[in-house]
């Protein structure tokens, strides 16, 4: 039995933003009745500000802090007194992660480093790099953090690798996972390793996964109760029924007879 079996909102107006966007004003008795469900859609439609209501909800941990005291929630603090959420197994364990943060997260890191790089600049011929080296690390606390948590500095990775390997670290046998837009940071190779992760961390029967995403190669996770949100309504819908799997099929069979209609 998912954690969240359904959630709804049902605010009393319909504009300024976030009331007037259509995730917003169609999402009545969502049923999550998956391990993991896929919300898709145009840009603007407002899978993300659902998402984001949802974890601020449910006061779920960011990987740079805490929602309740982050910056850029202010359409999910709006939308909080009108989401109803439906518990079958009530759980506040798991995290939302935003491509962005992911970013946001390991910029501050590179600039803390630099920082402490020019405070330490001084002491250059005086005392050896090894010690140099040393206590700007200790002095770093989000690095500290990465080598506690993950057993490596996220630094020597890859974009994409980093972000994969947070999420594969995080990612524990019980718990509400939110993955906005997740495809941002991973190539077509990552995208298949988060679903084989994905389905191995489903087995147990613990955890819920609820993904915002433009990636065809996303949807298609086994399984997955898929909704696509339009300027008329949200549905459930299959997968090769959405337009992101249409078009996408479309173009990749003759990209020349595509582009020649478009341009």
């Amino acid at each position: 039995m998912p954690f969240i079996k359904s959630f709804s909102l049902k605010p009393v107006r319909q504009s300024p933003f976030p009331f007037n966007i259509p995730a917003v004003k169609f999402a009545k008795e969502v049923t999550l009745d998956k391990g993991v469900t896929i919300f898709v859609g145009d840009n603007g439609c407002g899978k993300s500000t659902l998402l984001e209501s949802i974890a601020y909800a449910v006061n779920l941990p960011l990987i740079g802090g805490f929602i309740g005291a982050s910056a850029g929630f202010d359409a999910a603090r709006s939308l909080k007194p009108y989401l109803n959420i439906e518990w079958g197994r009530k759980n506040s364990k798991g995290f939302f992660f935003r491509a962005e943060d992911f970013s946001d997260f390991i910029n501050g890191v590179e600039k803390e480093n630099n920082k402490i790089a020019w405070d330490l600049h001084e002491l250059k011929g005086e005392v050896d790099d090894a010690i140099i080296k040393q206590m700007s690390e200790s002095m770093n606390h989000r690095l500290h953090d990465i080598r506690k948590n993950y057993g490596s500095d996220m630094q020597a990775f890859s974009h994409g690798e980093a972000y994969l390997k947070i999420l594969q670290t995080r990612i524990e046998d019980k718990g509400i996972y939110l993955l906005d837009e997740p495809e941002a940071a991973l190539s077509p190779l990552k995208q298949l390793a988060l679903i084989v992760f994905i389905m191995e961390a489903l087995k147990n029967g613990n955890t819920q996964f609820l993904i915002a995403t433009h990636s065809p190669i996303l949807m298609g996770i086994p399984g997955a109760l898929l909704y696509e949100i339009q300027e008329d309504g949200m549905q459930p819908v299959q997968f090769k029924e959405t337009d992101h799997y249409r078009i996408t099929k479309t173009f990749l069979d003759n990209p020349d007879s595509y582009l020649r209609r478009l341009l």
